[in-house]
């Protein structure tokens, strides 16, 4: 009965500590997931980002501390997941290495992986459209060829 008890425990310790690491995509070829779905949700992400970044520029002369901060960590957690789809999904294992434009699809993915992190750094609204850009040439790329 302890062992029991004790298993359950750590299986359910376990699915809660690591539940977070599975918004991502599996990584089984599920065929759930589907390119279109992705890149509308990286879409949604930017906009998420340049809203957050306007709210983090209207509020961070005021006293809304907690405004700011929390806009600050949407901003951050919208940008980690367009890193996650780009390399988990995209890269991991939608784009071949054989794949026709292969060198551009993958500078296109480089590209929206350095500007999420520059997003996160900083609320320039030019990373967003640089952002934009390579999401846009990235689609363009990948559902042409």
């Amino acid at each position: 009965m302890k062992k029991n008890i004790a298993m359950l425990t750590t299986l359910l310790l376990s699915a809660i500590l690591f539940s977070g690491f599975a918004q991502a995509h599996c990584q089984i070829p599920c065929g759930i997931y589907d390119d279109e779905t992705r890149m509308t949700l990286i879409y949604e992400h930017i906009a998420t980002i340049e809203k957050s970044m306007n709210m983090i520029t209207q509020l961070e002369n005021e006293k809304n501390a907690n405004q700011l901060v929390r806009w600050v960590m949407n901003k951050d957690k919208h940008a980690e997941f367009i890193q996650e789809i780009v390399t988990e999904y995209f890269m991991a294992q939608r784009i071949k290495f054989d794949a026709q434009n292969y060198d551009q699809k993958l500078k296109a993915l480089h590209e929206m992986l350095f500007y999420s992190m520059k997003c996160k750094q900083t609320t320039d609204l030019g990373n967003v459209e640089k952002l934009k850009k390579s999401a846009q040439r990235f689609h363009d790329l990948y559902f042409t060829s």
